[in-house]
């Protein structure tokens, strides 16, 4: 009676070494893959060239101008693009001078040849939160003597008499010169931006050299950068600020202190007849921290190389991660 039989299929009593057969059993096959991938994605960057070969060449003005991103904007900057036709991409066809011209798709605003006459355009939609990256394409050849990109509200004027610097003239616009490289708000410039140049042998790396003009108290950068035709309009709804990414090189904070909460709209102004500008909307974010996997896949192809990102599937890795890394770039 006293006895205690053991049940079929019953499971053994549990010993002391039990916690740490447990503990154990928690290193699955899958985790070791993820570990040893790992391992071998190091191994064979080690092995690749070590120098990223896609760096932009010396003769660019702007890669010593860069200026350390966020994890948030990184993240942003490497994911795909939304599609072409995101209604983001849309300039205005209510908010916009007479004569800015829009075509069809609405991702090109183009000005008619108006004489005396300031003139901009705004984007169909604005953000009032999150982070936010718009392309902007302006060919140097079609921007004249007041070319402004930047942001606006709802409110802000988009057409006046004369030649001036239209985004930025008011307190509800910041807006960047491209041909002075001035900032502009509320009518005042504040000065030149990049604010902060590192010293370079290349001549197109000298440190700005400002004078006061003889007609006014305007300051006038001597050796303004030359900005190439696509920008990066980058804004932090979150933090109230705006920047620019030129060459691939993010630039810093132009404006900070932008109003939250308040819904902002990316605009452009011209004087140049017949002057195009393209939109297009890239990419967003939220306020959150970036999801530890888009970091781990970041620096997985930061560490690779720009030009050897399709060879990703000679990598020793699970195809899972093959596709992930191609399939987020």
């Amino acid at each position: 009676m006293g006895d205690v039989t053991e049940q079929p299929g019953a499971e053994p009593p549990h010993t002391g070494d039990s916690a740490e057969t447990s503990r154990c059993s928690l290193i699955t096959p899958s985790r070791c893959t993820v570990v040893f991938s790992s391992m071998g994605v190091l191994l064979s960057v080690w092995l690749c060239n070590r120098e990223d070969s896609s760096r932009l060449s010396s003769s660019s003005a702007f890669p010593p101008l860069a200026v350390l991103k966020s994890s948030r904007l990184a993240v942003t900057l490497n994911s795909l693009p939304v599609a072409p036709a995101d209604g983001r991409s849309h300039w205005s066809t209510v908010h916009r001078s007479p004569h800015f011209l829009l075509s069809d798709c609405k991702q090109e605003a183009t000005r008619s040849p108006v004489e005396l006459s300031s003139d901009g355009v705004r984007a169909e939609m604005g953000v009032k939160s999150g982070l936010h990256v718009w392309e902007l394409r302006w060919s140097p050849n079609d921007r004249g003597s007041h070319a402004v990109i930047g942001v606006s509200r709802q409110s802000c004027p988009l057409q006046a008499s004369g030649y001036n610097v239209l985004i930025g003239q008011d307190s509800q616009s910041w807006g960047w010169e491209l041909k002075t490289n001035q900032l502009w708000h509320a009518g005042k410039s504040l000065g030149t931006y990049p604010r902060t140049r590192r010293r370079h042998h290349s001549e197109a790396e000298e440190d700005f050299r400002i004078r006061s003009s003889t007609s006014s108290h305007t300051k006038v950068a001597l050796t303004s950068l030359s900005i190439p035709e696509r920008i990066l309009l980058v804004l932090d709804s979150d933090a109230g600020t705006l920047g620019f990414v030129v060459d691939g090189s993010f630039l810093g904070v132009a404006f900070q202190d932008l109003p939250l909460g308040v819904e902002l709209f990316p605009a452009v102004s011209s004087v140049r007849g017949r002057a195009s500008i393209r939109l297009r909307y890239l990419n967003g974010t939220t306020r959150d921290p970036p999801a530890l996997m888009a970091l781990c896949g970041l620096s997985i192809r930061q560490f690779v190389g720009q030009k050897r990102q399709t060879q990703m599937d000679k990598l020793p890795l699970p195809p899972c991660l093959h596709h992930y890394l191609l399939s987020t770039y």
